[in-house]
């Protein structure tokens, strides 16, 4: 143990008889391993029934401040804050130090997320947009998600079905988007915070990174989460630009955590949590959430936060990641998480192949979608005002949002399927693919024909 870790625990009295909670081994080799990370500061989450005087002796012990609390504590529950440490303290030495004091159930870092997408440079009827098309459409592509085999025999409407994107923000009057985004009925804008929920006039959704309501912060800059918000749910049959799995109907929420520096996982956890409550609250039927981001290493709040969206029926749809390795190998986060409610997805070519940069993993991978090459909505400049435009990205970030559309388009007309049945549904009806076989659990890349 070193110096710092030692110097903790002294000071903190630490009793090694209580049980570790969380994953302090995989919180320490992400920090070895050098994921990114905020210099100085600790997710730190109480054991239940924590006294004041023991949450206030922690802080004292690494000579800490506390940030934020993300979530609140009882008697019954534990509190989760964000803490700043005194400069200079080894943060691997803390989590390994407080891991085991009685008062806390587990320490982390707030390790930084970034998007993962390429761009390489309109869109359906021009044969550009493959990621839509099936076997029998025109133009054809057996590769693509078969979404347009599902719009032929009728099905393009999602009503009363809610996504959410977790990502950057989105440009919400681009007019392949501006009719499906979501428009929050409990809370108008009159500068009070009427559904009580703790964000001051969230009409379309929240800006975490930002501490606003204003999910276009980034302006042009959000261009990747426009990007996938136009994949899922861009406007079709309305003779322009590009098409997304939902015609109409569908409803997207943004949830903007990830600015022009990345994401927090303080910020992602609020996020994940903000789609909760939703549901919980008002009873919206918010389906999945789409998640095209990653790179942070293990964290027991965020896998909590996605555990408690999965008890309140909420799939959370992951990018398996863009540096061609083996997930089963080396955990890529937060795909590779083992709560039943998430579905990692990977990277398939036009024709047929495992994207070049996709990630994969036999038992940790569930399927691949169309992410190379995929055109959709993007926010450009001009003359210094944003407009409407078109790009073409490439990345598992484009994948995802494949399947959570899909997801949509199941449970457009299946009310009552639960986040297990939408899952089951997805996988169940995967193509089997060779470059898919032992790189994936099912083998197969999407097919939504007979959603």
């Amino acid at each position: 143990m070193g110096i710092l870790a030692s110097a903790v625990v002294s000071i903190l009295g630490v009793s090694f008889a209580a049980q570790a909670g969380g994953r302090p081994d995989l919180v320490v080799n992400g920090l070895k391993a050098g994921r990114p990370h905020v210099a100085g500061e600790l997710l730190v989450k109480y054991r239940d029934g924590a006294s004041t005087a023991g949450r206030e002796a922690v802080q004292h012990g690494l000579g800490a401040q506390k940030l934020e609390t993300l979530r609140g504590g009882t008697a019954r529950k534990g509190e989760l804050a964000l803490l700043r440490v005194q400069p200079g303290l080894d943060l691997a030495a803390a989590v390994q130090a407080i891991s085991d004091d009685p008062a806390v159930e587990y320490a982390e870092p707030n390790w930084i997320y970034t998007v993962g997408a390429v761009s390489n440079d309109t869109y359906y009827s021009n044969g550009s947009l493959w990621g839509m098309y099936g076997d029998a459409s025109s133009p054809a592509n057996q590769y693509g998600s078969q979404a347009a085999d599902a719009w032929a025999s009728g099905h393009t409407d999602c009503s009363n079905v809610i996504v959410g994107v977790i990502d950057e923000g989105i440009y919400y009057e681009h007019e392949d988007l501006a009719a499906n985004i979501w428009s929050n009925p409990y809370d108008p804008v009159d500068g009070v915070d009427n559904d009580g929920n703790g964000y001051i006039d969230d009409v379309r959704g929240w800006d975490f990174d930002g501490g606003s309501n204003n999910i276009n912060s980034g302006g042009a800059n959000d261009d990747h989460g426009t990007h996938v918000a136009g994949t899922i749910g861009g406007v079709g049959g309305n003779g322009k630009g590009v098409a997304g799995v939902c015609w109409t109907g569908v409803k997207m929420i943004s949830a903007k955590f990830l600015g022009r520096r990345g994401g927090t996982t303080a910020n992602a956890v609020k996020a994940v949590d903000y789609f909760t409550d939703l549901k919980v609250r008002h009873g919206l039927n918010i389906v999945a959430t789409n998640n095209s981001w990653g790179g942070g290493g293990f964290s027991q709040a965020l896998q909590d936060a996605i555990a408690r969206a999965g008890n309140a029926e909420i799939l959370f749809i992951a990018a398996a990641g863009n540096d061609a390795y083996d997930n089963d190998a080396t955990a890529s986060y937060p795909s590779n998480y083992p709560n039943a409610n998430i579905i990692a997805v990977a990277s398939t070519t036009s024709t047929g192949g495992l994207s070049s940069f996709s990630q994969w993993g036999r038992t940790t991978v569930d399927l691949g979608a169309p992410g190379s090459a995929i055109y959709s909505t993007v926010p450009k400049t001009s003359k210094g005002k944003l407009v409407s435009g078109y790009a073409s990205y490439s990345g598992t970030s484009m994948a995802t949002p494949h399947v959570t559309g899909a997801a949509a388009l199941y449970a457009s007309t299946r009310p009552g399927a639960t986040a297990a049945n939408i899952k089951a549904a997805i996988l169940n009806s995967t193509v089997p693919t060779p470059a898919l076989q032992g790189k994936t659990v099912t083998g197969g890349r999407l097919n939504v024909s007979d959603f």
